[in-house]
């Protein structure tokens, strides 16, 4: 793509975008482009189509990532090429509103035991215990973290947004071995190869892997699992739902309050409608 994928680059980067976002559209940019082989300059709205038929039919990609070839292209083409018009009548797909499988709190103890690397397991009680992204907790940096108020700086989430979370005493411990043992040089808390850079999502789930397979978990377990984890078991344990949302950083209560559909704690304490004929409380019912 040469000089436009320059301009796009930079073009996400002024936008704001995440570092690992702004790499998925560059990305499925340049997939757009090498399919045809030619500059995306002399491509519109037929070529577009025409590619994302492909890549539904042939290649059978799932509705996720077909959605984020169209948010990479609609970003190209209205942004970087002026274009808008090659992509406005590109539909958004529709993506399926599946529930996740949330671990218990048995399965997470098992997971997090397995894990030999002190380092690695750190990290993991570190996502579960905090509600994190998996690049939230890659780029977490020692001044993060604040033993005097026991919480941790969670900094440019999703969104370039900052919050603080809670920083469990049972965490504080481990992160505490774990530093008097490695001794991370730099400003990062889990630093990869390199001690000036974060370590990298790919190797955290190589490691997160191997640990399912060792741990016997039958679940569909992602590192996103933990988080997914992390917000059901508070709202079972009774937290507030909106302490939840703010907890993890969701602009929307509703993309919090998918997980009351998740609980089974919550839906057996929630009381039917059945149960309330023939009392006060169905009063309200008219």
């Amino acid at each position: 793509m040469g000089r436009i994928r320059e301009r796009m680059e930079a073009d996400l980067e002024l936008k704001g975008f995440a570092r690992s976002t702004r790499k998925d559209y560059l990305l499925r940019a340049r997939h757009f482009v090498a399919y045809y082989g030619r500059s995306p300059e002399q491509l519109g709205e037929t070529e577009v189509r025409e590619f994302l038929l492909h890549l539904v039919q042939e290649r059978g990609v799932r509705a996720t990532t077909h959605r984020m070839y169209v948010a990479a292209l609609k970003f190209l083409f209205t942004v970087t090429l002026r274009r808008p018009e090659a992509v406005a009548a590109i539909p958004w797909p529709k993506i399926p509103r599946t529930l996740p499988d949330i671990l218990s709190g048995e399965e997470v103890e098992r997971l997090m035991s397995v894990v030999r690397s002190l380092k690695y397991r750190a990290l993991l009680m570190t996502a579960y215990g905090a509600g994190l992204r998996i690049s939230e907790a890659c780029t977490l940096e020692v001044g993060d973290i604040d033993s005097k108020r026991m919480i941790i700086h969670v900094r440019e989430g999703k969104r370039g947004k900052d919050r603080y979370v809670m920083l469990s005493p049972k965490l504080l411990d481990t992160l505490r071995l774990y530093w008097r043992q490695s001794r991370p040089k730099g400003r990062y808390l889990f630093p990869g190869v390199f001690p000036t850079a974060p370590i990298t999502p790919s190797a955290v789930q190589k490691v997160l892997k191997k640990a399912v397979a060792a741990a016997r978990l039958t679940k569909r377990v992602t590192f996103h699992s933990l988080r997914h984890g992390f917000a059901t078991h508070l709202l079972e344990a009774g937290e507030d739902i909106r302490t939840i949302q703010k907890l993890l950083g969701h602009s929307s209560i509703q993309t919090t309050a998918r997980y009351t559909n998740v609980s089974r704690r919550h839906i057996a304490r929630t009381r039917s409608p059945l149960d309330m004929l023939g009392t006060p409380a169905a009063r309200a019912f008219g």
